[in-house]
């Protein structure tokens, strides 16, 4: 590098600056293209940034409006030192500049585009004599940068994440500029907003209010952004700060499939976000962020498997982290949703739902967004709806009355009855009430010996209802996935899970779509489940890796009594051809369950019999193995994990 002329801002720390750095966007965009959200669009190197004709969803021009792509500019003049990089950033600045109101965009967007204008000139100004390249820029720059700061300061959203990330701009500008905060007020004005947002937006477990598992890590970037800027810069870091985040961090870390990626639960695109984790592990010193971050290459192993996030209403199961048998992405994992509507209008209506990954690959999976736009062909009320998620639907309805953003009437209430756990048996159950129907949901899920699970759907009703089970699995190019009944059991099989049905429904499998990027879906298959009652109905549920049946179909039967449900199970390859008996008390209860399974009362009981006459072991949940979630008491963290 060598030294330039005219003033620039200092160097501050980029927390997503990796993520944008493709020499194919920068050449795209030097030539007046842009492809954002799925949709390329030739809009000129001197684009009509209002007039021009842009897709109906305004999410695209939103985003265009941040500037992401001028750090991918900043990397390829990095890396080529071909000024037509630099020019093409200039001309795209001082077009905007030139055209659009101070007043234009969202608070979040202004945000969003002081803090990328910072970062790239930043970069820009290190390798380039910005003033050589367009005399004047260097004044018409600060003079917009100092507008768009004044008016966000004056006009910060109220609350949750766009308060976060538009703080966040705030303390960046001020780190950044000084000149424009000469006596720091803005700085500390921004800190400690800063900080009282963290506190009122993660919850006391640690999940951000939103409940949306991307959202949750778009603002926890934010929070350790700022955390490492303090660090680089000298500052105090506000007293009860590094608490809360570690908190955050910890969901982030459970949240975490073993493939490295995040479920896309509620308004979420899937994604990884094991750079915070690594970056979180040197700041506040946890060898097992740093072991999730390098996926078991260092660190140590968290201590937890299966984590409890009593208030956020996320529940996780993992078999390990990768220390014993397996490999670390082999593991095998489930989250399940059993908590509040997200605050705001990101929640989807996907009470009891579940992803489930395994063996490296994912089983069953959240479709995930798409898309915020809410017109035909309604796109966004599919991906929000209860249909569209891993859980039963009732009449077709959804669990809350649909709206595109917050509710304004009743929502639906889901809460967590039990957990209870020891070593290779898990057992989460929980229940979603509705206001759209009288028929009460209780889902349990069983997790047994780290290999495979149980779900148990119980609906209660007072008048007949369409009940549809249903899962979501990933695309299927191949078209591996098959369906069969044999009246008592109906079994689906794809490449890489088994799903085996019991009781009287009606199969079959439908087209449905799953999302990974906001504005890009691919088709992929729905399994659907259906009875018809006018009392109760009852599903059980098998869901097992394909690799550990290999080529043989799992056993299955299901003995329903009035107060005990029994289920046989021989899964040939994971367990050698062993046979398992699980049982558990329909009311939750202690009970004797009239089997070999134990001697003793208890709430579930899982039993191993060998092949022929093979050892036999067993596994009984009692009270004792019941996990407690105390009420959040001030200045007291909640951190609700396996005994």
């Amino acid at each position: 590098m060598r030294d330039v002329a005219g003033p620039a801002p200092r160097k501050v720390f980029c927390i997503y600056e990796r993520q944008y750095a493709s020499r194919d966007i920068a050449d795209a965009v030097v030539a007046g293209r842009f492809d954002l959200q799925g949709t390329a669009l030739d809009l000129g190197t001197e684009p009509d940034w209002i007039g021009a004709a842009l897709p109906a969803d305004k999410e695209w021009r939103l985003e265009w409006a941040k500037f992401y792509y001028g750090l991918d500019l900043a990397t390829a003049a990095e890396q080529t030192g071909d000024p037509a990089y630099v020019a093409a950033w200039q001309r795209l600045i001082r077009s905007w500049v030139a055209q659009v109101a101070i007043d234009h965009d969202p608070s979040d967007v202004v945000g969003r585009r002081i803090q990328n204008w910072i970062y790239a000139w930043s970069r820009f100004a290190a390798c380039t004599d910005l003033e050589e390249m367009s005399p004047g820029f260097t004044a018409e720059i600060t003079r917009s940068l100092g507008d768009q700061i004044a008016h966000l300061e004056r006009h910060l959203t109220r609350e949750r994440n766009h308060r976060t990330l538009e703080l966040y701009a705030l303390l960046v500008a001020a780190l950044a500029l000084p000149d424009l905060d000469p006596r720091g007020m803005r700085r500390e004005l921004a800190l400690a907003q800063l900080h009282r947002n963290l506190l009122d937006d993660i919850l006391p477990d640690g999940v951000q209010r939103e409940r949306s598992t991307h959202y949750h890590h778009v603002v926890l970037r934010s929070f350790l952004g700022a955390r490492e800027n303090l660090r680089r810069f000298g500052l105090a870091v506000p007293a009860g700060f590094d608490d809360r985040l570690e908190r955050a961090v910890e969901f982030a870390l459970h949240c975490h499939r073993p493939d490295g990626t995040i479920p896309a639960l509620s308004d979420s695109d899937r994604g990884s976000y094991l750079d915070l984790l690594a970056l979180a592990a040197d700041l506040l010193a946890r060898p097992d962020f740093l072991y999730a971050a390098t996926r078991g290459a260092a660190g140590s192993p968290p201590p937890v498997r299966q984590a409890s996030f009593p208030v956020g209403g996320y529940y996780v199961q993992r078999s390990g982290w990768g220390e014993g048998a397996r490999r670390f992405g082999d593991e095998h994992y489930l989250m399940f949703d059993c908590g509040p509507l997200g605050d705001g209008g990101h929640g989807h209506y996907d009470a009891l739902s579940v992803e489930i990954a395994a063996c490296g690959a994912p089983l069953v999976v959240d479709p995930g967004r798409y898309t915020y736009c809410d017109d035909a062909p309604h796109w966004r009320r599919w991906f929000k709806g209860t249909a569209a998620h891993n859980t039963v639907t009732v009449d077709g309805l959804d669990q809350t009355p649909y709206r595109r953003g917050k509710p304004k009437g009743p929502v639906a209430r889901a809460r967590l009855v039990d957990r209870l756990t020891r070593p290779g048996f898990d057992l989460l159950w929980g229940e979603v009430v509705s206001p759209a129907y009288d028929a009460v949901h209780r889902r349990r899920v069983l997790f047994i010996g780290d290999e495979y699970w149980l779900i148990e759907d119980r609906l209660d009703g007072s008048s007949p209802h369409r009940y549809d089970l249903r899962f979501h699995l990933p695309p299927d190019p191949d078209r591996t996935l098959t369906l069969c009944a044999d009246g008592a059991v109906s079994m689906a099989r794809s490449a890489n899970v088994v799903l085996a049905v019991s009781g009287s429904a009606s199969a079959a499998i439908e087209p449905g779509w799953v999302s990974d990027r906001y504005g890009i879906k691919e088709q992929a298959p729905v399994l659907s489940f259906v009875q018809h009652a006018a009392g109760p109905a009852v599903f059980v549920t098998l869901v097992a890796p394909a690799s550990i049946v290999r080529d043989a179909l799992p056993q299955f039967s299901v003995r329903v009594e009035t107060a005990v449900v029994h289920v046989d199970v021989i899964v040939v390859a994971g367990t050698r051809g062993a046979r398992d008996h699980v049982a558990w008390s329909v009311d939750g209860d202690e009970r004797s369950f009239d089997s070999d399974l134990q001697s003793r009362p208890a709430i579930a009981a899982w039993t191993r019999s060998g092949p022929g006459e093979g050892r036999r072991q067993s596994v009984a949940l009692t009270r004792s193995d019941r996990l407690t979630f105390p009420a959040h008491e001030p200045g007291r963290e909640m951190v609700e994990v396996e005994r």
